[in-house]
């Protein structure tokens, strides 16, 4: 029989629109499973037990309202990284103390106006900077497939969540791959929407543009009705992606076919010179032959981002670093790599970032123009299956620990870099039982075409129904 944690999001929104679960015992079976599962997973550092169950309630009086959200009702989660009024809001970092913001950011203004219910907030590493998610003082968020293994990062926290059943679909952001890291990790369809599709307000904090929020989710269409309710720029945003024509939604282009499209891919390394593991090639050539099934045109096409693009992104990542909120007077708490990232960055002069930024947007440039006449690109998400927890990070050595960050990513931050929406798709499993995704990434501002493509490859080879041993 099925449970309420098998159902997706919009088929959770669905049975409360019939009367069938009510959001209450919706929110009170998830927060059950919260607090017999999270700890072995690292999934949340803060659990609003009380907070959920008021807004269940409340949820649950408006139900005879006209014209609902899509997915009313729906429990779901916030990264540690965004500001939620009254909610502790540490940043993965012992530094922040009991932080507790007065103010939500746009991103938690929409999913909370939209009628989603935050059962916490997810985990992540300090200022969500490394690739993995353990931070200080807490437990390592862990794939379920293998708690031995890591979850990846940033969003570890959330992708840990949606993987181990605590709620449907979770909130992540993605700077350098830490939405699709993730969700390689722990099986899951991981969006990192186009720059400027959703609002980075009021905090503004990253100058090169590089990060942006986005979704971790078990199905395709769930993560259009999440982009539906996060889409879209605030009064004072710097910049934003044209919206969707009157009318249409990222949701109803899952309902759409894509026409034969054109469908580069390339599986040499970007940002670090690194074996591949047989189990990501495979995964790789296995979605090659899936699309080209499907009637697209698959071509292999040169790397477009050169070698020479790596140190002007890590003087811009480190720049970033250096910007983070740790209050003055702490820097003895911060972690090793987190002290090298921000000594690094402090030590870029005005005019040194300046070229370095412009140097990145010419690049950015150029490789968009190279990938003009195709629909879509197709890598690897990472180069090695979920590794174990403890084998990226190394504190005696910061500046080693950001290599093995890069040997263990060497494609995903190149979409951060020339803005283009990308997903991870969880289409391969090993044989022992771990996931691994492949990566595409679309056209600029293109997020519906990549959704629609998404889609498409969803229904002819589903893993919704895939979960790990303790479902």
């Amino acid at each position: 029989m099925a449970q309420l944690h098998d159902l997706s999001a919009l088929e959770q929104s669905s049975a409360i629109q019939a009367g069938e679960v009510s959001v209450p015992e919706l929110v009170e079976h998830y927060l059950t499973r919260i607090d017999r599962i999270s700890s072995r997973v690292g999934a949340f550092v803060t659990v609003l037990h009380d907070p959920a169950r008021r807004q269940a309630a409340l949820a649950q009086s408006r139900l005879d309202e006209a014209r609902l959200p899509t997915l009313f009702g729906v429990p779901t989660a916030i990264k540690d990284l965004n500001l939620t009024a009254g909610v502790p809001t540490r940043f993965g970092s012992p530094t922040m103390g009991d932080h507790v913001p007065d103010v939500s950011d746009e991103v938690v203004l929409r999913i909370e106006s939209a009628g989603l219910i935050s059962l916490g907030k997810t985990s992540t590493p300090e200022f969500g900077s490394p690739c993995y998610t353990e931070p200080e003082g807490l437990p390592p968020a862990r794939t379920p497939y293998d708690l031995s293994k890591m979850a990846g990062g940033s969003s570890g926290g959330a992708a840990a969540a949606v993987a181990a059943g605590l709620v449907p679909l979770a909130h992540g952001s993605d700077g350098g791959g830490s939405i699709r890291i993730p969700a390689s990790c722990c099986g899951l369809y991981g969006l990192k929407p186009s720059r400027g599709r959703i609002s980075g307000g009021p905090a503004y904090a990253d100058p090169v543009g590089l990060g942006t929020s986005g979704c971790l989710s078990r199905t395709v269409r769930d993560a259009a009705a999440l982009l539906d309710v996060m889409a879209g720029p605030a009064v004072g945003d710097p910049s934003w992606a044209p919206p969707l024509p009157a009318g249409q939604s990222y949701l109803g282009w899952c309902e759409r076919e894509p026409a034969r499209l054109r469908i580069a891919r390339f599986c040499e390394p970007v940002i670090a010179d690194v074996p591949v593991h047989t189990e990501c090639l495979a995964a790789y050539e296995d979605a090659t032959r899936l699309l080209v099934d499907l009637g697209h045109q698959v071509e292999d096409v040169d790397v477009p981002i050169p070698a020479e693009a790596v140190p002007v992104f890590e003087t811009c990542w480190s720049v970033i670093s250096a910007l983070s909120p740790a209050p003055p007077g702490c820097e003895s708490q911060l972690r090793p790599l987190t002290r090298w990232l921000q000594a690094r960055g402090s030590a870029v002069s005005a005019p040194e970032f300046g070229l370095a930024l412009g140097d990145l947007r010419r690049i950015a440039a150029r490789a968009v123009r190279a990938l003009t006449p195709y629909d879509a690109v197709l890598t690897p998400t990472l180069a090695s299956p979920p590794l174990p927890i403890g084998a990226i990070r190394d504190d005696t050595d910061p500046a080693r620990d950001f290599e093995n960050q890069k040997r263990f990513t060497p494609w995903t931050s190149a979409w951060n870099v020339t803005g283009m929406p990308a997903v991870s798709l969880p289409l391969h499993m090993t044989a022992d039982g771990l996931p691994v995704g492949v990566m595409l990434a679309g056209r600029p501002a293109e997020d519906h075409l990549l959704l629609s493509l998404s889609a498409q490859i969803e229904a002819a080879a589903p893993w919704r129904d895939r979960h790990p041993p303790d479902w």
